[in-house]
């Protein structure tokens, strides 16, 4: 048993855990996480973990706080159930924007979940795309932070080809990601400037970048409730590009998302599966999903190989 790899997963994203098992061919460790009828949350590992190197898969997406609560009992009961080493493989840390006080007497809620994650017993994170990637410097053990470019870059290029496109940064502090995928496709960028007035809700847009005629590409890390990314697409159309289309890693896709999306000038919306879509985003044709469970699978692989995986870190 000692130093074997085991994989387990919590009941955020089953899916998912499934084709990374499938992926490395090894099963799923058995584990049963359950609620008591006032809703405290119950783990019991099933099996033998002493001296094993075990992986919890578990994203920490709606309904936030509990797939959280649950993140954190499983890496406890490793813990005490003797795990030689214990990684949290978190698809989507959940709480990542809210990673610095942006007004007086508020938490930095990113930093407090890294600490929790910590204390609860985990050696290493495994993540993607995190909103911001100093929240690296919150943990005080190693985080691996991957990228999704390379999956979606790999079907931009095969379905969208490289002639009269652009790529699009939906903020200006998408610039930098944006920039490294245009480079790559070897592709036009083009910025959306917006004004917002509040939370969820933007004013204005205007295209800084010449779109006319042009196949746009926005990419994003996040996609939430889709008012920017509806009203970015529309004022791409009224720019004068010939289509619209969209990346994101995480697909959030609260409240009026899918509708707005359905509603929306975008052709399609790209995501992968580190958060599962609701039933309504799976009906709808707009939006299209691709799997990373290769790319954390082989993450997984190599750590417990204690192999380098540097070449997995493309952005």
């Amino acid at each position: 048993m000692k130093n074997q790899l085991q994989i387990f997963a919590g009941n955020s994203n089953p899916d998912l855990a499934s084709r990374v098992s499938e992926y490395l061919d090894v099963p799923l460790g058995q584990a049963e996480v359950r609620r008591f009828s006032d809703g405290e949350v119950m783990v019991e590992i099933d099996e033998n973990v002493r001296g094993s190197d075990v992986f919890v898969i578990q994203s920490t997406s709606t309904p936030v706080n509990d797939h959280l609560m649950e993140l954190l009992l499983m890496l406890d009961a490793f813990r005490r159930a003797s795990a030689k080493r214990v990684t949290a493989v978190i698809p989507y840390y959940g709480y990542a924007r809210q990673d610095r006080k942006v007004s007086p007497r508020v938490p930095i809620s990113a930093k407090l979940v890294a600490d929790l994650i910590s204390t609860a017993g985990a050696s290493r994170v495994l993540t993607l795309d995190l909103h911001a990637g100093q929240i690296q410097g919150f943990f005080d053990i190693p985080v691996d932070n991957l990228y999704a470019t390379p999956v979606i870059f790999k079907h931009v290029r095969e379905n969208l080809g490289r002639e009269s496109v652009t790529v699009v940064s939906p903020d200006p502090g998408g610039v930098e990601r944006a920039r490294a995928f245009a480079k790559r496709l070897n592709a036009g960028l083009a910025i959306i400037d917006k004004r917002r007035v509040r939370a969820n809700e933007v004013a204005e847009m205007r295209v800084v970048g010449d779109v006319v005629g042009q196949k746009t590409i926005i990419i994003d890390d996040i996609v939430d409730t889709a008012g920017t990314l509806a009203a970015a697409a529309g004022a791409l159309k009224d720019a004068g590009a010939e289509s619209v289309f969209a990346c994101c890693t995480h697909p959030v896709l609260s409240g009026p998302a899918i509708e707005r999306i359905g509603g929306s000038a975008l052709t399609k919306l790209l995501v992968t599966d580190t958060i599962p879509l609701r039933e309504d985003g799976l009906a709808c044709d707009k939006i299209e999903t691709l799997s990373i469970a290769h790319l954390l699978g082989e993450a997984i692989v190599r750590t417990h190989r204690e192999e380098s995986i540097s070449s997995l870190f493309l952005s």
